[in-house]
């Protein structure tokens, strides 16, 4: 009996440090997971919160995902400051497409030149120069030759889709009315979120229609301006003709912008610019050739008409090399929102340039417009992921609950290692 004492003795307390080691690594996890969540909570609270779905675990996933019961879907949280540069590039652009409208204009009403086939086919021209080149010195997949073996009916379409957006909305000025083009112009947006929402898998809240709404209000001020203004002169021969070719134009724009989306976010920069470009130039060449020919027959060329073209492609050559990289940071939608300030800076400079009436409604319209920019910057969109993501759902349960249901598998381990 005294022999079996120090050996029953040798076997206990093995035993009690063991468990004793257990409970110690088991309280100094479940502190760690404290702390991790004091941290995320920081983070949230900063707003700077954001995750990574690849290779993410659950002491990586940020509280403020948690808390939002999200399952399978990324949010991104968009400080002050980048909702500010959301809506200094929208209205670089817009100062762009105020550009091209007022060469546009200058050169249809002083030098009788209405050529708008003839100045997009120098903007594929100066892509095609540009960015088309850099591809063919590309390697691997990203080479001109190699996404042209794989995907050059893909971009026939959408250099047949971008081209023939851009003629459809200038011819539609020979049919119907300026209010007319101004407002149904705007039927490209709703076309453009339902497309994100089926191709590109965007998901909006209530505050984003809402801000939607308030744009085409400012949409609407504007064209009541213009009529009180007595800029509605021109009638135009076939309305019903020309509304359509508006609608035409507008949903041929949404489907370039969401493409261009896909392709930015997706792909690259280089090979969206570099394709379009390419069948660009392609298309409207023809195009130009059936169309245009006459017209340019009869343009008296000197130095203030080519001027003037070179203006012109310069700024639609900076919208399109810029668009890209706001689009990649913020959406097709949003930047759409945006650049619907281009009209009201048009009419701006045309009260100095074209001797056009001032409106106070003019400013209530801007005022408008920014402010459902604002509205829709200030709460990102979500991007619902497919079915077969690899972060796990996550459900409503306590932060503490939570932790001990994750290192329920790693307590199990511990106990089968001591045993």
């Amino acid at each position: 009996m005294e022999a079996e004492s120090p050996a029953s003795e040798g076997v206990t307390e093995p035993q009690a440090l063991g468990a004793m080691g257990t409970i110690g690594s088991l309280l100094s996890r479940i502190r760690g997971k404290l702390f991790t969540c004091v941290d995320f909570q920081l983070c949230t609270t900063m707003g700077n919160c954001s995750v990574d779905q690849a290779g993410l675990e659950f002491t990586d996933l940020p509280i403020c995902l948690l808390n939002a019961g999200i399952r399978g879907e990324h949010h991104c949280t968009q400080p002050k400051r980048d909702i500010l540069k959301t809506i200094a590039l929208g209205q670089m652009l817009s100062l762009c497409i105020c550009g091209t409208a007022i060469t546009s204009q200058y050169l249809a009403e002083k030098y009788k030149v209405n050529t708008p086939m003839l100045q997009s086919f120098i903007n594929y021209c100066l892509l095609f120069l540009i960015y088309t080149v850099m591809l063919a010195f590309q390697s691997g997949s990203d080479n001109l030759l190699e996404i042209l073996r794989r995907k050059w009916w893909k971009y026939t379409l959408l250099g047949l889709a971008d081209v023939e957006a851009n003629y459809l909305i200038v011819r539609a000025y020979q049919y119907t009315t300026l209010t007319s083009v101004q407002l149904l112009d705007c039927f490209g947006i709703p076309v453009l979120m339902a497309l994100s929402w089926f191709i590109l898998r965007a998901r909006y809240k209530v505050i984003h229609f809402i801000a939607v709404f308030v744009c085409l209000l400012g949409v609407g001020t504007m064209v009541g301006a213009d009529i009180l203004a007595g800029r509605e002169d021109n009638s135009g021969s076939d309305v019903l003709i020309g509304d359509i070719l508006v609608l035409l134009g507008a949903s041929l724009y949404a489907v370039s912008n969401v493409c261009e989306e896909y392709i930015v976010k997706k792909l690259s920069r280089q090979e969206f610019l570099g394709m379009v470009g390419l069948f660009g130039t392609i298309i409207s060449g023809i195009q130009l050739l059936i169309v245009e020919y006459k017209d340019i027959a009869k343009i008296h060329w000197d130095w203030r008409i080519a001027l003037l073209f070179v203006a012109f492609a310069l700024c639609m050559f900076c919208l399109y090399s810029f668009m890209p990289l706001v689009i990649k940071v913020t959406s097709a939608t949003s930047v759409n929102l945006g650049i619907l300030t281009a009209d009201l800076y048009s009419l701006f400079f045309g009260l100095f340039l074209f001797e056009y009436k001032f409106s106070g409604l003019y400013i209530l319209s801007f005022t408008v417009i920014m402010v459902g920019f604002i509205l829709y910057c200030s709460t990102p969109t979500r991007t619902a992921e497919p079915s077969e993501s690899s972060v796990p759902p996550v459900t409503n349960i306590g932060i503490d609950n939570l932790g001990l249901k994750l290192e329920e598998s790693g307590v199990s381990e511990t106990h089968s290692a001591v045993l």
